[in-house]
C-alpha cells in the first residue's frame, strides 16, 4: 500500500514516467525519496527525486528530451540524464552496478536491464527500493527488506557487507551518516566488514570522502557516526586526528577524554558545515602538546598547533581554500574567549580587537566557544554561559556606538600621503597601522586628532626616513 503522502510526487514524476513507458520503457521512483517519503517527510523544493529505468541514456534522451524545459548530460557516462520540469530537477539512470578494481579510485560502471539487480546493488537495504511508477497503481519493490529495516532502525546492505563495500568503500563512511542521522543500528556483521575492510577507504579520491564527511558533520547530531568511525578504524585512513584524541587529559586524575569532549562540542554546535568542521579540529593539537606540571597535564599553545594540523588535513581533503582559511581562523582564536569575566575585566579596546580578529567568523566563533563548554558542573556552566551572554551584549552596544564590523584606520592611505605630502610606500602602511592600532585603543578618532597622530608618528619617523634615504 503506497502512501497517501506519496500522491505529490508521483503527480511531479508522471510526465517523466509516462514519457519512458509509452517508448516501451519501465520507470521507478529509487533511492532515499523513497526512502524519505515512507518516514513521512515532507517534500521539499530541492529534494532529490531520482529514477532508474531499462532505458539506456541515449534512449532516455530521446523519450524525456521533448517534454523537458531543460537537460544536461554531465553524468551520461555514469547512465545519468539530469532534467529540468518547471521548478524541479530530476535524474534518471540506467539500472546499474559500480565496481572498483583493487586499485582503483574510479567506479567502473556496469548498465542492467532489470530492476532486482539494481536494487541489489545499492548501498543499504533502507536506500534498496523502488516504487514503479508509469502504469497503473504504483508498485512498491522491496526485496531486501528496506521498509521493515527503516521501522526497526536496522542498517544493512542488500548483499553480503563484504561485497556491497568492495563495490564502493566509500558506503563505510556513508554508513556512519546513516548511524546518525536515521539513528540507525548496524548490524554486527555490517560493522565487522568496515573493521576488515576500513583501508580500502584509501582508493576512494579525498573529494569523494570531503563531500561524505560534510553531509555527516551536517546531521542534527553526528556524534554516533563519529563514534563509528573511530572505533571501526575509518578515520585511521582519512582523518588520523581524530583518533589520535582519544586520550585521557589527566591520566592521574581522570579527567574527560578529549575525543569524547570533541564530539560531544560538534553535537553543540549549530549543524552548520564550517562550524562542526572547526569543532571537529579545534582541539587537534592536544595530543601533541600535552605535557605534565605538579597541577597536572597541560596543553600550553595547542590552539596554535591545532591550527596548523586543521589547515593540513583540510588541504589534504581538497576543501577550498576559503573553507581552510574560515576553519584555521576558527581553531586558532577558539581560546580568546576564555578568561572573560574572570579577573580584571576586558577592556573596549579588547573586545574590539576579538571581534576585528574574527572577522566574518565572529557568528560561528561564539558558537563554538559557547559550545566547548562541556562541563557537567552546573555551576560553572551557568557561569560561562552568562559570561558570554555579557560579552556578546557588550558588543552589540560597542556595535551601535561604532562600526566594529568594518573596522578601519580613521584616515585612508591617500589622505596620509596628500597630508605628508609623500607618494606610495613602506610609511604609508606603517602610518595606518599605527591609526588602526590607536582606534581599536580608543575607539574612533575626530579627523584632527587622527592628524594630530599623524604629526607626532611622522616626526618619530624623521631618523628612520633620513638614512633610508
Amino acid at each position: 500500500m503506497i502512501p497517501p503522502r506519496l500522491k505529490l510526487v508521483l503527480d511531479e514524476v508522471a510526465p517523466i514516467a509516462q514519457s519512458l513507458v509509452a517508448s516501451g520503457f519501465r520507470a521507478y521512483l529509487v533511492g532515499g525519496i523513497v526512502r524519505d517519503q515512507l518516514l513521512g517527510k515532507e517534500l521539499g523544493p530541492k529534494a532529490d527525486i531520482d529514477l532508474t529505468t531499462d532505458a539506456n541514456p541515449d534512449q532516455i534522451k530521446e523519450a524525456v528530451g521533448p517534454i523537458a524545459d531543460a537537460l544536461w548530460t554531465q553524468g551520461e557516462r555514469f547512465g545519468t540524464i539530469g532534467i529540468k520540469l518547471g521548478e524541479r530537477e530530476f535524474e534518471i539512470t540506467t539500472h546499474r552496478g559500480e565496481v572498483y578494481e583493487a586499485d582503483s579510485r574510479k567506479p567502473l560502471v556496469q548498465f542492467g536491464k532489470e530492476i532486482a539487480a539494481d536494487l541489489s546493488r545499492r548501498d543499504f537495504t533502507v536506500n534498496a527500493m523502488a516504487i514503479e511508477v508509469g502504469q497503473g497503481e504504483p508498485r512498491l519493490v522491496d526485496n531486501h527488506g528496506g521498509a521493515a529495516d527503516l521501522h526497526n532502525k536496522i542498517l544493512r546492505t542488500p548483499l553480503d557487507p563484504e561485497i556491497s563495500f568492495s563495490d564502493d568503500p566509500l558506503r563505510m563512511l556513508r554508513a556512519a551518516r546513516f548511524i546518525a542521522g536515521y539513528q540507525l543500528e548496524p548490524v554486527a556483521e555490517l560493522v565487522e566488514a568496515v573493521r576488515e575492510n576500513a583501508s580500502r577507504l584509501e582508493i576512494v579520491s579525498a573529494e569523494r570522502i570531503r563531500d561524505e564527511l560534510d553531509k555527516l558533520m551536517v546531521v542534527p547530531d553526528p556524534s554516533r557516526g563519529l563514534w563509528f568511525i573511530v572505533d571501526t578504524g575509518l578515520a585511521d585512513h582519512f582523518l588520523p586526528e581524530l583518533p589520535a584524541m582519544r586520550l585521557e587529559q589527566d591520566p592521574i586524575h581522570h579527567h574527560k577524554d578529549v575525543l569524547a569532549h570533541t564530539i560531544a562540542v560538534v553535537s553543540n554546535t549549530k549543524p552548520e558545515r564550517l562550524v562542526r568542521l572547526a569543532a571537529l579540529l579545534h582541539d587537534v593539537g592536544k595530543p601533541r602538546t600535552r605535557a605534565y606540571a605538579d597541577h597536572g597535564v597541560t596543553f600550553h599553545h595547542h590552539e596554535v598547533v591545532g591550527a596548523r594540523m586543521a589547515r593540513d588535513r583540510m588541504q589534504a581533503l581538497k576543501y577550498s581554500n576559503d573553507d581552510v582559511a574560515a576553519v584555521r581562523k576558527l581553531v586558532y582564536l577558539h581560546l580568546r574567549f576564555h578568561g572573560y569575566g574572570d579577573g580584571d575585566a576586558w577592556t573596549d579596546s579588547a573586545v574590539r580587537r576579538f571581534v576585528r580578529d574574527a572577522g566574518d567568523q565572529y557568528e560561528r566563533l561564539i558558537d563554538l566557544t559557547s559550545s566547548d563548554c562541556t562541563t557537567r558542573n552546573k555551576r560553572k556552566a551557568a557561569r560561562l554561559a552568562q559570561q558570554m551572554t555579557d560579552f556578546t551584549a557588550r558588543v552589540e552596544v560597542l556595535k551601535e556606538q561604532e562600526a566594529l564590523d568594518a573596522i578601519r584606520p580613521d584616515l585612508d592611505g591617500k589622505a596620509v600621503m596628500d597630508y605628508l605630502g609623500i607618494g606610495p610606500g613602506p610609511h604609508i602602511g606603517k602610518a595606518l597601522e599605527m591609526l588602526l592600532e590607536a582606534r581599536l585603543d580608543e575607539g574612533p578618532l575626530e579627523p584632527d586628532e587622527a592628524y594630530r597622530r599623524i604629526d607626532s608618528w611622522w616626526a618619530s619617523q624623521q631618523p628612520s626616513v633620513s638614512s633610508d634615504s
